[in-house]
C-alpha cells in the first residue's frame, strides 16, 4: 500500500564469527586505516539504515571498542559457535517493530559500499517487492534487503542457510539488483587479507 514504504529500513550486520580459518579474529584486522568492523558498520550508517544492529559472539569484548561513536546498536549472540544463521535471527529479534524492512550484511565484505546498501534501500521504496536481492554475475549473496513480512519466517528457518531458503521461496517476487563480480569478495585466509589490501588504499 503508498505509504508503507516510508518507514525505516534498519540494518543487521553480522560480526560474531569465529574466524576459524583465519587463525586470528580478522574483523580487527586493519583495511583503510580502521578496523574491518568498523569500516562494515560505518558503511552500514552512511547508507541512513536506522537502526544499524552489530550482533556480536567471538571476542565480543575486544570488537566493541572498535564500534564507538558509530551510534549503532550491538547485540550479543550466545549461540554464535552454532554459526551464522543463529546469530541472523539474533539480529532480526532485536529489531524495532517501526523497522518496515531489514538490510542484512556481512562484516567481511570490504568491497560492499554505502552507495550498494543505499541502492538498495531505493530500489525498495521505489517497488513492491518484498525482497531485494544482490546479485553479483549470478551468485547471489548479502547485502540483500528484506521486506518485515518476510522477518517471520527468517526466525521460524531450520538448518542452514536461512537466508537463502527465503530468498528461494519469494525468488520470483524479488528485486534484483545487479553488482559486478569483484564486488562479492571476502577475506577467509592470510592471503586473501594480503591480496585485498593491495587492492584498496592504506588509509
Amino acid at each position: 500500500m503508498p505509504g508503507e514504504r516510508t518507514g525505516p529500513v534498519a540494518g543487521v550486520v553480522l560480526a560474531a564469527g569465529t574466524s576459524t580459518r583465519m587463525g586470528e579474529n580478522k574483523l580487527l584486522f586493519e583495511l583503510e586505516g580502521e578496523p574491518a568492523v568498523r569500516r562494515a558498520v560505518a558503511r552500514a550508517t552512511a547508507a541512513a539504515l536506522d537502526p544499524v544492529i552489530v550482533v556480536l559472539g567471538h571476542e565480543a569484548d575486544r570488537i566493541l571498542p572498535a564500534l564507538a561513536g558509530l551510534g549503532c546498536r550491538s547485540v550479543l549472540n550466545p549461540d554464535y559457535a552454532r554459526g551464522i544463521n543463529s546469530s541472523l535471527k539474533c539480529g532480526i529479534a532485536a529489531l524495532p517493530t517501526a523497522a518496515v524492512a531489514a538490510v542484512v550484511l556481512l562484516a567481511d565484505m570490504p568491497f560492499v559500499t554505502a552507495e550498494m546498501i543505499a541502492t538498495l534501500v531505493k530500489r525498495y521504496r521505489a517497488t513492491t517487492a518484498p525482497l531485494v536481492i544482490s546479485d553479483y554475475a549470478g551468485v547471489n549473496a548479502p547485502p540483500m534487503l528484506y521486506d518485515r513480512t518476510l522477518l517471520g519466517e527468517l526466525q521460524a528457518m531450520e538448518g542452514e542457510g536461512c537466508g537463502k531458503q527465503v530468498v528461494k521461496r519469494h525468488r520470483t517476487e524479488a528485486s534484483v539488483v545487479a553488482w559486478p563480480a569483484s564486488a562479492l569478495a571476502d577475506f577467509d585466509l592470510p592471503e586473501d587479507y594480503q591480496r585485498m589490501r593491495a587492492l584498496l588504499p592504506a588509509g
